[in-house]
């Protein structure tokens, strides 16, 4: 009876861990979560990721689980950008959304969207060059997207 117990919470605690690794939802308004992320952006000093993709994606939760347990990716995200996902599958493709993101999908999934503090579109970024192994390089990931903070960009201005 108590190998029953364990089994069943050992059961349960694992529903509960995959319930809580699903970021993209198909029911969100996906313009809305962009128009949120810009004005958070804009009043924060900082830019937008916009990550693509969906719950159906493997790649996609493993680089939201790896963007929120990796400390420099965690932290060089929180200092500089507004970090969403916006949701892409069968359910709800967001045609609206992919057409204000530049139409992202072209690049497979997950893909991510840079946005300005005004909302511009100035990168998007397949994930397939992030890649390393079954996972992803924190020197590939740091690397990309340091190129891409307000800082970075407007030195070039």
């Amino acid at each position: 009876m108590k190998r029953l117990f364990l089994i069943a919470l050992f059961a349960g605690q694992m529903c509960l861990l995959f319930a809580q690794t699903k970021p993209y939802s198909e029911t969100a308004d996906a313009m809305r979560q962009i128009s949120v992320a810009v004005d958070s952006a804009a009043h924060s000093g900082k830019y937008v990721i916009a990550q693509v993709g969906g719950n159906w994606c493997p790649w996609c939760l493993r680089f939201a689980q790896f963007a929120d347990t990796n400390q420099a990716v965690h932290k060089l995200f929180d200092d500089n950008f507004v970090y969403i996902h916006i949701n892409y599958s069968k359910a709800n493709r967001n045609p609206e959304a992919m057409k204000r993101l530049g139409n992202p999908a072209r690049f497979g999934f997950p893909v991510f969207v840079i946005l300005d503090e005004a909302g511009r579109v100035i990168h998007i970024q397949s994930s397939g060059y992030l890649e390393e192994g079954k996972g992803y390089s924190e020197k590939k990931v740091l690397e990309c997207f340091a190129n891409w903070t307000p800082t970075a960009v407007n030195t070039l201005k």
